[in-house]
């Protein structure tokens, strides 16, 4: 598989639109997709995952998410919830959204990946794997101690971030509900 990875500035005012694209480029299937939403809201740099399915609830998208901020799926629940989703929803396509820490240069940016992703990795966890396509907020750069790192996150970034991402996946949803067959993409 080719890989088809994009990247998106949260304070762009098309950044939406962008993530919207990509992942109707991303979705072979072209059918309504399960979102989860991973991370914690115990930790402000962490809480990004839930915060989209917060904000998605709230739109009134019509779709399963999965993480939001009452009902969170972290980084160590992320195995069971791999379980449940090939069991409940065995054929589905999966989103999973996550907060990532990265170079200083890239905070800020959103990440639209054609793979799942493995929660935890910039906290040094190795755990299982999620999702079909998975879209990252870079909410902080790396450092010594990358824990700390995710409490000193600016509410604000991680506000907008989850904003943008919710915006961009309910466009993304409502171009399929429109037919997604008559939907032509550009540079797929």
């Amino acid at each position: 598989m080719t890989e088809k990875n994009y990247s998106f500035n949260t304070f762009n005012k098309f950044a939406s639109d962008g993530i919207a694209e990509s992942l109707m480029i991303n979705n072979a299937k072209i059918e309504t997709p399960i979102i989860v939403n991973i991370g914690s809201d115990l930790v402000l740099g962490d809480s990004l995952g839930p915060l989209v399915g917060t904000f998605l609830k709230s739109k009134g998208l019509r779709s399963y998410i999965y993480g939001t901020l009452n009902n969170p799926i972290t980084a160590k629940e992320v195995e069971y919830a791999t379980l449940y989703l090939r069991k409940m929803h065995p054929k589905s396509f999966v989103i999973a959204v996550d907060a990532a820490i990265g170079t200083a240069e890239d905070v800020g940016l959103i990440r639209v990946l054609n793979r799942g992703i493995k929660p935890g990795l910039g906290v040094n966890k190795d755990l299982s794997e999620i999702g079909d396509v998975s879209i990252i907020g870079i909410v902080a750069a790396k450092s010594f101690n990358n824990i700390e790192l995710f409490n000193e996150t600016r509410l604000n970034l991680v506000y907008k971030m989850a904003n943008v991402i919710a915006e961009g996946i309910f466009k993304y949803i409502d171009r399929l509900n429109k037919g997604a067959k008559n939907y032509i993409s550009y540079g797929a």
